[in-house]
């Protein structure tokens, strides 16, 4: 709403703009329904396991899928289709999400289901790469850095909102309602870009190979094992969270969602902390926010039986985590030599290797000592994330002398 806002009041006080803030709204929205489309089967694992007749910790697969696939072929498409033209791209991207979305929305049981999944994950990673570039082109000079931070901002609100507002809508209408409202959404997306969306330039072919360069620097791929490690705590709880309100905190399923918005209310003010704290001293908001994570993960469980303790635990967790996503991606890309903009794609594909290895540790944990335990098991994995951070500022002043 506040991006809406913004534009159309820009684009009153000079109409000459309304022509370049509508595509970067477009595009906002468009980052809205893409990323809202890989998290926000997190808040219906419960209810979508118990239709197609399997558990949650193998529905919780479908996270890893999503995620690894990323992982794995993020940088390369990211590589081979950013040159191409970015209208016919975008809208190509938006159309694989809706067929994608309708697909996942009629599947009949959890591999054609986990085909939805794939093909949107290999799309996503594209437009991550793209889209804020475009956004600042269109935008022209003196404008760029809004746009570009009006498109990160719809990629936040699907992080923190996307979660709750689909665990709301699969409550109303069902899991499949809320596949199919994305598809319909995506659809809409690519309608109203090839209708708005200006032709612009064709990017310059940057080779792949002379950009991988970083990955010799050994300060860049430490910082790089760190955001998986600090991934992995993350979404070894996240992933199971609606299960734990659930079972552990005996929050009826009507009410998950409401609980996972609070949780996504909490992360706005975790994601302008973290913006703030990053630009003092990376790697020690990394690890002030991976200790608070841990906090606030090992003290749900306990705190479950007692709601007014839940609710702080939670706070707690909800600060750190949303802090952690640009804590992450601006550590990274400060230690990047050169090629920064390969270096925050890079971070965002292994980020999903965390995100997937999360919910793998995730599954097996609630398989093999219940959902109770994925708490104390992730923040475990946060204080490993805590101890890596004096290693790699050793690494750092090693390799800046």
């Amino acid at each position: 709403m506040s991006i809406a806002m913004h534009s159309a009041n820009h684009a009153r006080e000079n109409p000459r703009l309304a022509g370049r803030s509508l595509p970067v709204l477009l595009l906002a929205i468009s980052a809205f329904v893409i990323v809202t489309t890989e998290f926000v089967i997190v808040g219906m694992l419960p209810s979508l396991a118990r239709d197609i007749g399997v558990s949650v910790a193998t529905a919780g697969w479908l996270v890893t899928l999503f995620a690894f696939t990323v992982m794995l072929f993020g940088p390369v498409l990211t590589g081979l289709l950013s040159h191409h033209d970015r209208k016919r791209l975008f809208v190509g991207l938006l159309l694989v999400f809706a067929g994608s979305n309708a697909l996942a929305a009629i599947a009949p049981n959890i591999w054609v289901l986990a085909l939805g999944r794939f093909l949107p994950a290999l799309a996503l990673p594209v437009f991550w790469g793209t889209a804020s570039e475009t956004a600042a082109e269109i935008a022209g000079p003196g404008r760029a850095g809004k746009a570009v931070s009006n498109v990160y901002l719809g990629i936040s609100g699907a992080m923190v909102f996307g979660i709750p507002l689909g665990t709301l809508a699969g409550d109303a209408f069902g899991w499949r309602g809320t596949f199919g409202g994305l598809a319909v959404l995506s659809l809409l997306m690519a309608l109203l870009l090839v209708r708005v969306m200006p032709r612009l330039a064709r990017p310059q072919r940057v080779q792949l190979s002379h950009q991988m360069r970083i990955l010799r620097d050994p300060v860049f791929l430490a910082n790089i094992a760190l955001s998986v490690v600090i991934f992995t705590a993350m979404f070894t709880s996240y992933t199971y969270l609606a299960d734990l309100l659930e079972q552990v905190a005996r929050v009826a399923p009507a009410a998950v969602g409401w609980w996972l918005m609070g949780f996504g209310v909490v992360g706005l003010a975790g994601n302008g902390l973290g913006g703030l704290l990053v630009d003092r001293n990376p790697l020690q908001a990394t690890l002030g926010a991976a200790l608070v994570l841990a906090v606030g993960m090992a003290a749900t469980v306990p705190l479950a039986g007692n709601q007014a303790g839940l609710v702080v635990a939670l706070a707690i967790w909800g600060l750190a985590n949303t802090a952690l996503y640009p804590i992450c991606q601006v550590r990274v890309m400060r230690s990047a030599s050169h090629a920064q903009a390969l270096a925050g794609t890079l971070n965002v594909s292994m980020a999903n290797a965390g995100i997937g290895l999360g919910a793998i540790i995730g599954g097996g944990a609630i398989n093999h000592m219940g959902v109770g335990s994925i708490g104390y098991i992730a923040a475990a994995i946060a204080v490993v994330a805590v101890l890596m951070v004096p290693f790699i500022a050793g690494i750092t002043r090693r390799e800046a002398r």
